[in-house]
């Protein structure tokens, strides 16, 4: 059977179904007619392949615990070999209900009420939300935005708050959300270099790196031995395939100890199996959605191509550099030189549209937004008009 969803320039409407993204926005205090770029889910049909493989889960009818087999683990490690080259093994696997999820349980397992938790802000808002809900402090080695657009680490301080913080725990992001960075093997190797040195635990947020649009993603534990000994890494069907609504990711952890450590949180906030159908989407997802997500990730390459073109012709002001990862596009309103409010004024009530505001990702994100590129270029087009009006108008 061929795949049957490929057309990704039909406007869905997603209104009604209980969408996040489209059907929530009085409750969040937006306007209801708002045009929503936010949430990082797509505006595409899911593989045909992934459909019928749900489709067949429901028409059984029997909806009992259920505990995937070594099907399973095939189809999501040969996915692994075959997109990153890295060989996982059975018993590292930890199955989770979502990768947020699996960040609580770090913080849990490997750090005490206090203890300070690293993470290199603007950076995905629940790193920080997991680590005080836990009440445990951030501690931010804030990224360098640099006169060419690009960030960089700043390992310097990188090293300075592990020693003066005592941290014990870093969240990685790889690729990056929100800038959009896909760190080099020499940027990984000095991080990975300075936790090995102080002993830091490592979770690398892997959820995005099947996305690169430049360079190549390389999974952090498997760039050196040591590193694999440190660290837990998290990964996911979700973005990749548009099934984060099912709610199924694959945590992977060599270290016994450090494993151990993380299944006893997860035993404690009593949570087992993963839900079925989540299983059956997962594994025909990395079994045969290949063709799917070739057609997919040329479609939203294209689409941030555009967003930068349309820029630079119309609203230079707004700059944008083309994210090496990710379908997330991180935009700098700066030379616009308005204040938080009147920036928000202007997207929401101006322009009407919902962004992710980029305080949201911490102070380091002010002056920018991130907008969501995984949509029918149509719903890209009305939105830059309608941004074009309001910042000209």
């Amino acid at each position: 059977m061929a795949e049957r969803n490929l057309d990704f320039d039909t406007v869905i409407d997603r209104k009604n179904t209980n969408s996040l993204k489209y059907d929530f926005a009085v409750k969040r205090g937006m306007p209801e007619d708002i045009l929503p770029l936010w949430v990082a889910d797509m505006d595409f049909k899911i593989s045909s392949y992934i459909q019928d493989a749900v489709v067949r889960q429901a028409e059984h009818g029997i909806y009992g615990y259920s505990e995937p087999g070594e099907e399973y683990f095939e189809a999501v490690s040969s996915w692994l070999r075959k997109r990153h080259g890295w060989e996982v093994n059975p018993e590292w696997l930890i199955k989770t209900p979502g990768v947020v999820y699996a960040l609580a349980m770090a913080v849990r397992a490997f750090t005490n009420v206090g203890d300070g938790v690293l993470i290199q802000q603007p950076v995905y808002y629940p790193f920080s939300g997991v680590i005080l809900d836990n009440k445990r402090k951030v501690v931010n080695n804030a990224l360098i935005l640099g006169g060419d657009g690009k960030y960089e680490m700043d390992f310097e301080d990188f090293e300075e708050k592990i020693i003066k913080e005592n941290v014990r725990l870093f969240f990685l992001c790889n690729p990056h959300n929100p800038i959009g960075r896909v760190w080099s093997c020499q940027e990984l190797e000095r991080i990975g270099d300075i936790c090995c040195k102080h002993h830091v635990t490592v979770v690398s947020d892997e959820i995005h790196s099947d996305f690169v649009w430049k360079g190549k993603h390389q999974v952090f534990a498997d760039l050196k031995e040591e590193y694999r000994e440190i660290t837990v890494t998290c990964t996911a069907p979700s973005k990749t395939f548009n099934i984060a609504g099912l709610q199924t990711s694959n945590i992977f952890i060599a270290n016994a100890r450090l494993r151990h450590l993380f299944k006893k949180q997860i035993d404690a906030s009593g949570y087992s199996q993963l839900n079925s159908v989540g299983v059956a989407a997962c594994e025909a997802a990395y079994r045969y959605g290949e063709e799917w997500y070739q057609a997919v990730s040329e479609y939203i390459k294209n689409n941030i191509s555009y967003i930068q073109e349309y820029l630079k012709e119309n609203i230079p002001e707004v700059k944008m550099r083309a994210p090496e990862g990710t379908y997330l596009v991180w935009l700098d309103f700066r030379e616009l030189g308005l204040s938080e409010n009147e920036l928000e004024n202007l997207i929401v009530h101006k322009a009407g549209l919902w962004l992710d505001g980029g305080t949201m990702f911490g102070d380091d994100g002010r002056g920018f937004q991130r907008v969501n590129a995984a949509c029918p270029r149509s719903i890209l087009e009305t939105a830059l008009n309608k941004l074009e009006n309001a910042v000209h108008g």
